[in-house]
């Protein structure tokens, strides 16, 4: 029932909006970032709030979360050109993230090192649209090529311009080829700090994100959704106990939980 009224709703949002053509891969093309060591703190670059862009005035006919707002800025944890090199001799992981990502990265690499032995290089970078990942990922291959697992966890600031989600998606699966398996958390966005409207279009739009993310995993057999919206869903507590602010997850409940999905969706 509740994915029947999901489809319902993202139907409806569909038919409303026309579709811009031509607006898959972002114009803002990725830079090289100050690398951080994973398994160290990602150290901020300024004092911005890494959390998703704040709503402005909401013009008519955008989506009802608001607009990305600047992002470059924010806080990053990237490894350095030595230890991703380590990472794809090893096969370990690469993860492409945003500040969810950010936050719990460390948490992560340690988390997935005692389980399965397995390294994470990251790209992780707070505020950053999908787009922004994949070129991130495109530039990885180009530079060091690519282990046999990407984790994608990334998609919350995609609430600004949902329908461009799915292109991005698409975007991954042709750079990383049908032999490589994506690991994808999917969204659940709910800022509880903005207007009770915005929040019903933070869910609404997490919703659509998931719904793509969905439909590409039917034609992809070589993706794999981590269901850490479903996960949040399943009761009602766990809204209010693993997320802090409706959207990056609590220290340490929501962040264990979190990669404990991610862990156990990489050992299979």
């Amino acid at each position: 029932m509740r994915i029947t009224l999901l489809i319902v709703i993202i139907a409806g949002l569909v038919a409303a909006v026309a579709i811009p053509a031509g607006r898959g891969k972002s114009a803002a093309a990725w830079a090289p970032a100050s690398h951080a060591v994973p398994g160290s703190q990602a150290v901020p670059d300024s004092q911005a709030d890494p959390a998703p862009n704040t709503v402005e005035a909401v013009p008519r006919g955008t989506y009802g979360s608001g607009r990305i707002g600047p992002w470059t800025n924010l806080s990053r944890a990237i490894s350095s050109p030595g230890q991703i090199r380590q990472v794809l001799a090893a096969d370990g992981i690469f993860m492409f993230g945003d500040s969810i990502a950010v936050q719990d990265g460390e948490s992560l690499a340690r988390h997935l090192l005692a389980a399965t032995g397995d390294s994470i290089a990251m790209h992780n970078w707070s505020g950053e649209p999908t787009s922004a990942a994949v070129d991130a990922l495109e530039q990885w291959k180009r530079d060091y090529g690519l282990p046999s697992r990407i984790l994608m966890a990334v998609n919350s600031n995609d609430i600004f311009a949902p329908f461009a989600f799915a292109e991005q998606v698409e975007r991954v699966m042709r750079i990383v080829g049908p032999n490589r398996t994506v690991y994808w958390v999917n969204a659940q966005v709910a800022r509880t700090k903005q207007p009770s409207e915005v929040q019903v279009a933070d869910q609404r739009n997490s919703a659509w994100l998931n719904l793509q993310l969905a439909d590409a995993e039917r034609r992809n057999p070589n993706l794999r959704i981590i269901h850490w919206a479903e996960f949040l869903a399943a009761d009602p507590d766990r809204l209010e106990t693993y997320l802090r602010d409706g959207l990056h997850t609590s220290v340490p409940r929501g962040q264990n939980a979190r990669n404990e999905l991610i862990v156990q969706a990489i050992r299979g």
